[in-house]
């Protein structure tokens, strides 16, 4: 496990019907950059520099998480893992494997 990692996901929607999976720093610092500009405020702002402080070691890597999860929530985001496991299994009709 990278130092920087979240001890587990954070699932948040991007758009209407994507849903992303933030696993680490690095991925909730990408995602805050490419937020707009006229969205941002100031949990938007405090997340980032929490982000960025646990990238450079000077947090942990949980505050940034939470502080991921309370921007998630505040932007009305943050999915619940419960349901997009529902939606996420196999599917029943093959491996998804190309027959050679």
């Amino acid at each position: 496990m990278n130092a920087t990692t979240f001890s587990s996901p954070v699932l948040v929607k991007d758009g209407n019907y994507i849903v992303r999976e933030i696993v680490s720093v690095d991925g909730a610092i990408d995602f805050l950059e490419e937020w707009p500009e006229s969205r941002r405020d100031l949990i938007h702002e405090t997340a980032l520099k929490a982000c960025y402080d646990a990238h450079d070691g000077h947090k942990p890597v949980s505050v940034a998480r939470n502080a991921f999860i309370g921007f998630g929530k505040r932007a009305s985001i943050l999915e619940d893992p419960a349901s997009v496991i529902s939606w996420i299994a196999p599917s029943e009709s093959g491996s998804g494997m190309v027959a050679r």
